[in-house]
């Protein structure tokens, strides 16, 4: 005699919809850069605000997205920041469905690195194009989250002085998956 049958079914629902689920989205979305392994470097780094990095943009790459993906974004987003609110360091949409990467040196506006199409608002430095990180002197390590985004629009109809929050708004709004990865930055005393 069972005891639990409520738990066992509750359970086997549970596994059953886990399984359609990862069924579904196949080997999963997935965001990867050879040039990030859990930390920033000085190439991510600011230039600027006291920071002197390189200011280089990663090249970042994804793979497996949903079949009906339109398009895709990426942002770059400083969870720690001490702001009440994040920092955004980079916000770039409308990058065309065929397109799986980008190069290095991508969000420097002035070297037309980025996809054709693609637009580059503007981050919390006020400006368009990458913001590299610049954390407070001492503070501990923050945590720079990167995120593509798969669209189900082939493009936003945003422009590059858009608020970089409204643009995470459309992002979620019209994101049929996505896919982070997090880098750490800190700059000692």
């Amino acid at each position: 005699m069972e005891r639990h049958p409520l738990k066992r079914q509750v359970f086997t629902a549970i596994s059953a919809a886990l399984l359609s689920i990862g069924l579904a989205h196949g080997e999963g979305f997935t965001l990867t850069s050879p040039d990030v392994s859990g930390q920033l470097s000085a190439q991510q780094e600011f230039s600027g605000f006291g920071c002197h990095g390189g200011n280089i943009s990663p090249r970042l790459q994804w793979k497996n997205a949903p079949k009906h993906t339109k398009s895709f974004a990426v942002t770059v987003y400083d969870l720690d920041a001490p702001t009440g609110s994040g920092w955004w360091h980079w916000v770039i949409f409308n990058i065309p469905a065929n397109v799986h990467r980008l190069k290095s040196n991508a969000g420097d506006i002035a070297r037309h690195i980025a996809p054709k199409g693609s637009i580059q608002s503007v981050t919390d430095y006020g400006k368009p194009g990458f913001g590299g990180a610049c954390p407070p002197v001492g503070d501990k390590a923050h945590r720079y989250v990167f995120t593509v985004f798969a669209l189900k629009a082939p493009t936003l109809t945003l422009r590059a002085s858009t608020p970089p929050a409204m643009v995470g708004y459309y992002l979620n709004q019209d994101a049929l998956a996505k896919s982070s990865l997090i880098a750490y930055f800190a700059r000692p005393k």
